[in-house]
């Protein structure tokens, strides 16, 4: 039995999922859902999480079950949203966890609001520049026929891409939940946010260099999605990071759940 227990709330006018964990804690972190999956990919580290701090777990809008707007899909405006969400939790200077799909947002939503975040913990996500992205989302990303996305069923999409974890049997209510989240055309809809990547990337890597917010990079060093070179690319540029590569794939925090709970709790401790 997971102990994620999701409930609805309205930010910016959006109805978006959030999870929170049971006690009250002295520090506060806001985790953000990877992509195809939802806010359940935490439930493998959840509790190892919430003894050290109090979690916000949410779907990022379009993402997982929370709504959709298409002006918020793209990098630069999901990193103003985590801010907005941040203020509606009354989250003060949260420590953010954003891997995959959270990883740019977040680095955004700290270059443009500096002091906001206590520290980030991202990797697994498309940074690096020139892009250096792997299958299938690189496919995603460049295909100039969205097509086949669009006919493509959601329990196709999203198991295709699941199918690529390794060494960690999902729970049934984790799989339903996945896909659960990307029924109709849903998945072909969000693909705008990583299509922006070839634009957005390039003005995201300007900014690297003057993201005071400590961060720590976490990624796997077999990740063929995207290569950890995006990682290491992080690290190079940013003025205050810290790299960590587990040797597991693209789904780090599931296929290795001990030693990404160690990272991040460590990291917190020491910040």
């Amino acid at each position: 039995m997971s102990e994620i227990r999701p409930r609805f709330r309205t930010v910016d006018g959006l109805s978006i999922r959030y999870a929170e964990s049971d006690m009250p804690r002295a520090r506060e972190a806001l985790l953000l859902s990877p992509w195809p999956e939802s806010l359940y990919a935490y439930d493998a580290i959840w509790s190892k999480l919430a003894r050290h701090a109090h979690l916000i777990a949410v779907d990022l809008p379009g993402f997982g079950h929370s709504e959709l707007r298409e002006d918020l899909l793209s990098p630069t405006a999901m990193g103003d949203f985590i801010v907005r969400v941040a203020d509606e939790f009354g989250l003060e200077k949260p420590h953010v966890v954003g891997p995959d799909i959270g990883t740019p947002a977040a680095l955004f939503a700290a270059a443009r609001h500096p002091e906001r975040f206590e520290t980030l913990v991202v990797g697994t996500g498309g940074t690096a520049v020139p892009l250096n992205l792997g299958s299938p989302l690189k496919d995603w990303v460049f295909a100039e026929d969205l097509s086949p996305y669009r006919a493509m069923s959601a329990k196709a999409a999203v198991t295709a891409a699941i199918g690529g974890i390794h060494g960690y049997e999902l729970p049934d209510i984790v799989r339903e939940d996945y896909l659960a989240s990307y029924t109709g055309r849903r998945f072909a809809d969000q693909l705008p946010y990583v299509r922006a990547y070839p634009a957005e990337l390039p003005v995201l890597g300007e900014l690297l260099p003057r993201l005071e917010t400590p961060v720590q990079i976490l990624a796997g060093r077999n990740d063929a999605v995207v290569p950890p070179e995006n990682a290491e690319y992080l690290d190079l540029h940013l003025p205050n990071s810290k790299l960590d590569l587990i040797d597991v794939g693209h789904f780090a925090w599931e296929e290795g759940a001990d030693a990404y709970a160690d990272v991040v709790t460590r990291w917190w401790e020491a910040n």
